[in-house]
């Protein structure tokens, strides 16, 4: 199995290599150069298996000869050993027809670790082989930081920093990444939005000079092997409500695309997708994009699910690459365009996205309000983040089964959650006392030079 940029320009590298580098060097997003496929009879086959089972099965075409069957299965095991439920992602029944798909049992609280954790385990296993010790930088909107913090804490050969924007996540996520007490761990809070801190870091993958120093490292959905992770639980969803002989269609929140990207892997896969629903917030590119064809930046608002205030979704770029039929040059000159402030997607290309995706929003007030009926009509207290996919999600119902990914447990949100519903959630007994913990963490300005300068201080040893 081989990894081929979406600029063209960097040589292809095996999943070890691809896991490791990130980035690509030609600033492109590593895509496999051809998809492995299931059969049906694979498929149905997958059914009444545990996850892990299920992901071996899922994963092992892609990771080539970087692991053994054994070593990998091990693997596995370990990463999905610490959630706090059975079915590791659970589902759960909204509606006729409906089904929520749970994916906070992690230790986190967020459908992110079903990704870091995982990415923790083969880092290290990696990196112990050859020997070798990285620096991994991660931007996150809220929950991407605190999964990469409780994945790799403590490891000898991993320094850990995340950027994450200032004032702009909630105070359980804030706390989630500033409170582990850990001396490999750094938390950076950045003067500016999610945009910026996913450009600064984008920026140091550029500069190579920098990246060879501190052996640079990334664990964003940029990297692969993030969104490998995540094709995994589409298809234990999907087998579990009949798949293959039944089509299904989910709805997935997202403002970075890597998650609804794994779907759309998954369907590459040959799992029987009908739609992939992107659900975004009032920060709604996504959405514009995939209705009008236009991708134009407006701006980020501050909303009350913060994870999704995006306007550059880097996973787009790996759905635009298929849809301008795999040409590099041309993806190349859209991110140029981009950094503009926009572009308009072509023709074929938009009518290539539409036929895999449909799109919707939701309000602030219609996050809030779902909620609410949420909970008085099913019992579940729902994330913010969830509610706007539930309510993108009973937009776009057929009669085809949907569901829809709930990716972080309300604890996470807690007064957005109360401020809509009247209940404030809980934290799990695991993280019961994390507004007791100490917090470690330093903030800094939105300067390149001064966060790279900083990252090397931190790193020396």
């Amino acid at each position: 199995m081989r990894y081929i940029s979406t600029r063209g320009q960097a040589p292809a590298l095996n999943f070890e290599e691809t896991m490791l580098t990130g980035l690509a060097r030609d600033g492109g997003l590593y895509v496999p150069e051809e998809i492995p496929s299931l059969s049906a009879d694979e498929i149905r086959a997958l059914a009444g298996k545990s996850y892990e089972e299920i992901a071996f099965t899922v994963m092992r075409p892609f990771v080539g000869d970087t692991f053994s069957d054994d070593e990998f299965r091990s693997l596995i095991a370990r990463a999905y050993a610490g959630f706090n439920h059975d079915a590791r992602a659970p589902l759960v029944q909204l509606a006729p027809n409906h089904f929520l798909l749970e994916l906070f049992h992690g230790p986190t609280l967020a459908f992110k670790d079903f990704a870091m954790q995982l990415i923790g385990q083969l880092f290290q296993a990696v990196l112990a082989r050859r020997g070798e010790r990285v620096t991994i930088v991660g931007a996150t909107s809220g929950d991407t930081g605190s999964a990469a913090i409780e994945a790799f804490k403590g490891l000898d050969n991993v320094d850990v920093v995340i950027l994450f924007p200032h004032g702009r996540v909630s105070e359980v996520q804030r706390r989630q990444m500033t409170t582990p007490p850990e001396s490999n761990i750094h938390a950076l809070a950045v003067d500016g939005d999610f945009d910026d801190c996913q450009a600064a870091l984008k920026d140091m993958f550029n500069d190579f000079d920098f990246r060879d120093e501190v052996k640079l490292a990334g664990v964003n959905s940029i990297n692969f092997a993030r969104v490998l992770a995540q094709v995994v639980y589409y298809f234990s969803s999907a087998v579990s409500v009949g798949a293959p002989d039944r089509n299904v269609s989910f709805t997935v929140p997202t403002g970075n695309f890597g998650d609804i990207f794994a779907g759309y892997l998954a369907k590459k896969m040959g799992l029987p997708i009908d739609r992939l629903v992107v659900a975004t917030n009032q920060n709604d590119i996504l959405h514009r994009a995939i209705a009008s064809g236009e991708h134009t930046k407006h701006g980020v608002t501050p909303s009350i699910s913060p994870s999704m205030d995006i306007q550059v979704s880097s996973n787009f770029e790996r759905a635009l690459f298929d849809a301008y039929g795999r040409d590099g040059a041309a993806v190349s000159a859209l991110m140029s365009e981009l950094d503009e402030g926009g572009f308009t997607i072509s023709q074929g290309a938009i009518e290539a996205l539409r036929d895999q995706f449909d799109s919707g929003r939701a309000s602030e007030e219609e996050t809030s309000a779902t909620i609410k009926d949420m909970r008085a009509r099913s019992g579940e207290l729902l994330c913010p983040h969830s509610a706007v996919a539930v309510k993108v999600a009973q937009e776009n119902l057929t009669e085809t089964v949907m569901v829809t990914l709930a990716t972080a447990h309300p604890a996470k949100f807690p007064d957005a959650v109360e401020a809509a519903s009247g209940i404030r959630p809980a934290l799990p007994p695991h993280m019961a006392d994390l507004f007791e913990r100490p917090e470690r963490v330093t903030r800094v300005k939105n300067d390149l030079g001064a966060l790279q300068a900083l990252i090397k201080e931190r790193i020396a040893r």
